[in-house]
């Protein structure tokens, strides 16, 4: 058996790797005259006055209340506020996280909890509102937070502070038993089980279209701590061969660029703490099991 390992891990030693697939101008005004013809004692007045004429001086006249009002500027109204608002777009805080958890457990939000308030969970509160019958406005006010406090639980730290990135579905019955590499396609997600339980989890990504990741129930053959592919020259550290060349190895490219590449078969983990601590884990034998 011995013999056998050793000499799948040399034919393996090429592996699998990642690829990073005013201006105004006035005339001058004339200055008004500082002379004026002053009236004479003999000179009369063009009118008579009043008394003179023994007429009663009239009243003034009044000016209509109408057009007093209408040269009044209007006040306008202020306008009738809404319910204070919670949080909204550009919010980063740990309410925000329980908001993001909260709207998971709805349906209407489908990531895990990060604790920035951006346009996707805007989105995701406005499709709450609109279930709920409330305005969408896509802020969360004191009402749409009080109904969603209303019809959640108090988010656990795992739905808080969940694994991976990425929503996990229920695992494939094949993971239920034993110690099991539990890889799923649909998720892009890796689960270490035992017995059905999940020690730990992580995100994963696969091969292109061209190198697909292989499907089926396997076994871990060989592990290799320093691995690294003769065949692309490119490091696969912890890795835990499980098909052919394919193996679960840390990927640098995977940590840098996401899943904006693709591996060559492999299974890919960017996050080094944890593929560190699930190597030591692991165990010659234990089932690998890949599934779509």
């Amino acid at each position: 058996m011995a013999v056998a390992l050793a000499a799948a891990g040399a034919a393996l030693a090429a592996g699998c790797s990642a690829s990073a697939d005013a201006a105004g101008g006035g005339g001058r005004s004339a200055s008004p005259s500082t002379s004026s013809a002053a009236p004479t004692p003999s000179e009369k007045p063009a009118e008579p006055s009043a008394t003179q004429s023994g007429k009663k001086p009239a009243k003034p006249t009044e000016e209509p209340e109408a057009e007093a009002s209408a040269t009044k500027t209007p006040t306008a109204e202020p306008a009738p506020e809404g319910p204070e608002v919670l949080m909204a777009v550009g919010d980063e805080t740990e309410q925000v996280r329980e908001l993001q958890a909260r709207l998971r457990a709805e349906g209407v939000f489908d990531r895990s909890p990060t604790a920035y308030y951006g346009p996707i969970t805007a989105d995701a509160v406005s499709a709450f509102q609109e279930d709920r019958g409330l305005p969408r406005t896509g802020e969360t006010d004191v009402v749409t937070w009080e109904r969603l406090l209303a019809r959640t639980d108090e988010p656990t730290r795992d739905e808080l502070y969940p694994p991976t990135s990425q929503a996990m579905e229920k695992p494939d019955p094949r993971c239920n038993e034993g110690r099991v590499l539990c890889v799923s396609k649909r998720s892009d997600t890796l689960r270490w089980m035992k017995d059905g339980e999940v020690l730990a989890a992580m995100d994963v990504r696969f091969g292109s279209q061209y190198t697909p990741t292989r499907e089926g129930v396997f076994e871990v053959f060989l592990k290799s701590r320093h691995h690294v592919s003769t065949l692309y020259d490119t490091p696969m550290p912890y890795a835990m061969f499980f098909s052919g060349g394919q193996a679960v190895h840390y990927s640098a490219d995977f940590a840098a660029n996401g899943y904006a590449g693709a591996s060559h078969g492999c299974v890919n983990v960017r996050d080094e703490a944890k593929i560190a601590k699930l190597f030591g884990d692991v165990r010659l034998g234990d089932k690998v099991v890949v599934y779509g």
